[in-house]
């Protein structure tokens, strides 16, 4: 009887560890009067179960492999069954040799919306459509998982970035409201999910997406070996972020790195050499001008 529980035991544990994602899940539902405020207690505990027990690869994940993430739900308003909410994303890694983490996305989807009633199970959106609630946090695990493994290898994503189509796909041929389309059409908006996944299934955002792989391993991963050829690894390459953005202006690639990255480009050049710094500003500036305040430290 003590064999058969341990080996229940050491199984179970294998299992929790199989998993990709450890996804914190937060709903915030102070815009929503007078309903029942324990649908959102269940929605957030069915949406972490799902994001955190769901396996989406065959790979094995070890518990200190598993992908951080955050995702935080915003409810608008309820109307006739349809959640409208804004998703705030944010996923990180862990940055070798560091007690540091990375930002790799902070990504705000303003058109999730779903249709939910208590209880509703959540089902993995792979080969069928079952609910747009399911197939908005596939198509974004899967996301999460192509982000991961562009960071760790040139191109790696390429797999999960498919899975993501697939389940767009099946999104946009399904029958839901139309408050549910928003977001999948590519005709909706230039800065949607639709046009972040085709930005980085682009043949033109190659060179992006091999800077990606860069800025992460060959760049952040080495600093802690080497803290300058980590620096101007970066820099070296960096100029591709204003290519990429010359190539297709407007594209919506960019400033999504933008938005995760910001903050940590300024902290990783103020310590710069003067041509680092000159050269890191006037590509910040190029691309990211919002945020001039901010890179006018790297002057």
């Amino acid at each position: 009887m003590k064999r058969s529980i341990f080996f229940i035991l050491i199984f179970l544990c294998l299992m929790a560890q199989a998993q990709e994602l450890t996804c914190n899940v937060q709903i915030n539902s102070d815009k929503i009067e007078g309903s029942n405020k324990q649908q959102f207690n269940t929605l957030q505990q069915s949406i972490t179960d799902f994001m955190n027990n769901t396996k989406f690869t065959n790979l094995s994940y070890a518990a200190n492999e598993r992908i951080d993430c955050t995702l935080m739900l915003i409810v608008n308003s309820i109307e006739d069954g349809i959640f409208r909410c804004d998703m705030q994303l944010q996923v990180r890694r862990p940055v070798f040799g560091t007690s540091y983490s990375t930002p790799l996305l902070n990504y705000r989807d303003t058109h999730f919306s779903f249709a939910y009633q208590e209880y509703d199970r959540i089902e993995l959106t792979d080969a069928s459509f079952t609910s747009n609630l399911a197939a908005l946090l596939t198509y974004y695990a899967y996301l999460i998982l192509g982000l991961d493994a562009d960071s760790f290898s040139p191109l790696g994503g390429n797999p999960f970035y498919q899975q993501s189509e697939n389940v767009m796909n099946l999104a946009q041929t399904a029958s839901i409201d139309d408050a549910e389309l928003k977001g999948w059409k590519s005709f909706d908006s230039n800065k949607n999910r639709y046009a972040l996944l085709s930005n980085l299934q682009d043949d033109a955002f190659r060179k992006f997406r091999q800077f990606f792989y860069t800025y992460h391993r060959l760049g952040l991963d080495a600093m802690s070996q080497n803290v300058a050829n980590g620096r101007a690894r970066i820099a070296q390459d960096i100029n591709i972020l204003q290519e990429a953005n010359k190539a297709r202006p407007g594209t919506y690639i960019v400033p999504v790195f933008m938005d995760a990255k910001s903050d940590e480009l300024v902290q990783i050049f103020k310590q710069g050499t003067s041509e680092e710094k000159k050269k890191v500003y006037d590509v910040l500036i190029a691309i990211d001008p919002t945020r001039s305040n901010a890179y006018d430290v790297l002057q």
